[in-house]
C-alpha cells in the first residue's frame, strides 16, 4: 500500500483530498498542517512514497521541506507535488530544479490530481522495487523483480546490463510484447550513476499523440486551448535522471524529430515556448516493432534510429528459454502464495512439463498472469496442471523481429510441418532406444536430422524441438555426423 503524507495548513484541502482519493488509489494518507510538522514526520516515518506539499506556509516553507527530502537517501527518498495558490513562472523552475517531481496551481482539477498521483505512485513504485540477476534471493521478497533466467541467452541480457549501466549511452531495448524490457530498463537504471536521481518510464502508445508533446515536453501558458497553466514536461522533470519511453516505434514523425533534438544536444521547447531548455536526462527507449523495417518503408526516421540504437540489446522471447520456466514458476508461486494467503508446497512435474511444452505468445507476462490464476483457483497443496488454463492456438505464434522468421513456402509448410512433427518425433525415439549399430538406423537417423535443420533453416533450437531432442543432444549428433 502506497504512503502519502498531506502537508498543507488548511483544513479545508485536507478533506479534499480524502475526498478526491477515496476508492481511487490504494494508499494511506497521513496529514500535517505545517513544515516544521512535515520535518518532524519524515525523521520517524518508516517510509513515504509520495508527499503533497503546500509551498506558502508559515513558519517552514515548502522549498525548505524539499531541500530536506531530497538529502534523504535514495531508497527513501519520496516524490514531491508542490503546490500553490501563487503562479509564478520563477517558483515553478525553481521548484522542479530542486527536485519536485510535479508543481501544481490550487485550485486543481480533481481528475487530473487523481491521474497526478496515480503517475507519481507508479513512478515511485518503478524507482523503489529493485531489479535483480540473482536467482534466490529476490524470490524470497516480494519487494524486488528479480530477472530469473540461467539461459545463455539471458546471461548475455545481463552482461549488456553490466556494461552499460555506469555509461550515459542511450539504450534500445528490444523484445516481444511480455518479455520483460521495461524490468531491463529499470535494472539498467538501478546499477547506474544516476540511480539516486528520478526513474520516469512513458508509454509512447498509451498517451494520446496531441498530448503525448506536452508530456515529453511541457507547455506555456495559452500554448492550446486548455493550457491554463504552465506544465513542466518529463525531460525537464527528470534532468539529471532517467527517462525510460516504452514503444517509442509509436512516436508520431513530428515528435520523432524532437526526440531527435533532445538525443543530439539535450535542448528542446516546450509547446508553445520560444526559449530552448536544456537538459541532462538519460534515455532508454524500447519497442516490440522493427524499427529498420519502419526504417525501410519510411516510417521511422532513420537517424533517430541511429542515435537510439548506440546500444542494441534484445530480450529473448520466453518460447526460445524453456529451460528457464520453472525457475520462474516457482518463483511467481511463491510471490502470489503469500500475495493472497494461499501458499503452495510446489510446482507438479507433470504442470512443469505442460508449462515447458507451451509456446507463450505472451511470454512472461503472460506466465505470470496463468500462474497468478492458478494459485488462487488451485485448491491443494501443489499447482497442478488442471489448474492452469492455457488457450490452445496460441500454441504457435506468429514470428517477430526478434525471433527466427518461419522459412518462405507455398503458404501451406506450416501446416505439414504440423503434420510431420509427431512423426518425426515418434520415429526419433523409436531410434534413440534402439542399438546404434542395427543396420541403416543411424542412416534415418542422419537423414531426420538433415531434413530437420533444412525445415528450420539451421536452427538448431527449432530443429530439435521438431526432433524433440535437447539442444545439446542435437549439437552432438550434429559433430558426429560431420555438420
Amino acid at each position: 500500500m502506497a504512503k502519502i503524507l498531506l502537508v498543507d495548513d488548511e483544513k479545508d484541502v485536507h478533506y479534499s483530498f480524502r475526498r478526491i482519493l477515496k476508492g481511487e488509489v490504494d494508499f494511506e494518507l497521513a496529514s500535517v498542517y505545517s513544515g516544521e510538522e512535515a520535518m518532524t514526520f519524515l525523521e520517524h516515518s518508516e517510509g513515504v512514497d509520495l508527499i503533497l506539499l503546500d509551498l506558502r506556509m508559515g513558519g517552514v516553507s515548502g522549498l525548505e521541506v524539499l531541500e530536506r527530502v531530497q538529502r534523504l537517501p535514495a531508497r527513501e527518498k519520496p516524490l514531491v507535488i508542490l503546490m500553490t495558490a501563487y503562479s509564478s513562472a520563477e517558483v515553478a523552475i525553481e521548484a522542479t530544479k530542486r527536485g519536485a517531481f510535479e508543481y501544481v496551481i490550487k485550485p486543481f482539477d480533481p481528475d487530473k490530481m487523481k491521474a497526478l498521483v496515480a503517475e507519481a505512485l507508479r513512478a515511485r513504485q518503478a524507482m523503489r522495487r529493485v531489479v535483480t540477476m540473482e536467482e534466490e534471493a529476490p524470490a524470497e521478497t516480494l519487494n524486488a523483480d528479480p530477472m530469473i533466467g540461467r539461459h545463455p541467452s539471458m546471461q548475455a541480457v545481463y552482461k549488456m546490463i553490466g556494461r552499460v549501466a555506469s555509461t550515459d549511452a542511450t539504450v534500445l531495448i528490444q523484445g516481444e510484447s511480455g518479455t520483460g524490457k521495461e524490468l531491463v530498463a529499470r535494472a539498467i537504471y538501478h546499477h547506474s550513476e544516476r540511480k539516486d536521481k528520478i526513474f520516469l518510464p512513458l508509454n509512447c502508445s498509451a498517451i494520446p499523440e496531441t498530448l503525448l508533446e506536452s508530456e515529453l515536453f511541457g507547455h506555456e501558458r495559452g500554448a492550446f486551448t486548455g493550457a491554463l497553466e504552465r506544465r513542466i514536461g518529463k525531460f525537464e522533470q527528470a534532468s539529471g535522471g532517467t527517462v525510460f519511453l516504452d514503444e517509442i516505434g509509436d512516436l508520431s514523425p513530428g515528435l520523432q524529430g524532437k526526440i531527435l533534438r533532445v538525443l543530439e544536444d539535450r535542448s528542446f521547447q516546450r509547446v508553445g515556448g520560444e526559449r530552448w531548455i536544456k537538459t541532462d536526462v538519460r534515455i532508454l527507449a524500447a519497442t516490440n516493432r522493427d524499427l529498420q523495417r519502419m526504417v525501410r518503408e519510411g516510417q521511422f526516421r532513420e537517424d533517430l534510429f541511429y542515435r537510439l540504437n548506440v546500444v542494441a540489446l534484445t530480450v529473448p522471447p520466453l518460447r526460445e528459454r524453456i529451460e528457464d520456466i520453472p525457475a520462474l514458476v516457482r518463483f511467481f508461486a511463491r510471490r502470489y502464495g503469500r500475495q493472497y494467503g494461499r501458499e503452495k508446497r510446489g510446482v507438479s512435474e507433470e504442470a512443469l512439463r505442460l508449462l515447458q511444452g507451451y509456446r507463450w505468445p505472451g511470454n512472461v507476462r503472460q506466465l505470470e498472469n496463468a500462474v497468478r490464476r492458478a494459485v488462487v483457483i488451485s485448491r491443494g497443496e501443489l499447482l497442478l496442471p488442471e489448474d492452469f488454463h492455457l488457450p490452445e492456438e496460441e500454441s504457435r505464434p506468429q514470428p517477430s523481429a526478434f525471433s527466427p522468421a518461419e522459412p518462405a513456402g507455398d503458404g501451406d509448410e506450416l501446416a505439414l510441418a504440423l503434420q510431420v512433427e509427431p512423426l518425426l518425433k515418434e520415429v526419433f525415439e523409436a531410434l534413440s532406444e534402439a542399438p546404434p549399430a542395427r543396420g541403416m538406423l543411424p542412416l534415418i537417423e542422419k537423414e531426420l536430422i538433415q531434413r530437420a535443420m533444412e525445415h528450420t533453416q539451421g536452427n538448431q533450437l527449432r530443429a530439435a524441438r521438431l526432433l524433440g531432442l535437447s539442444r545439446n543432444t542435437l549439437r552432438a549428433r550434429l559433430k558426429q555426423y560431420g555438420r
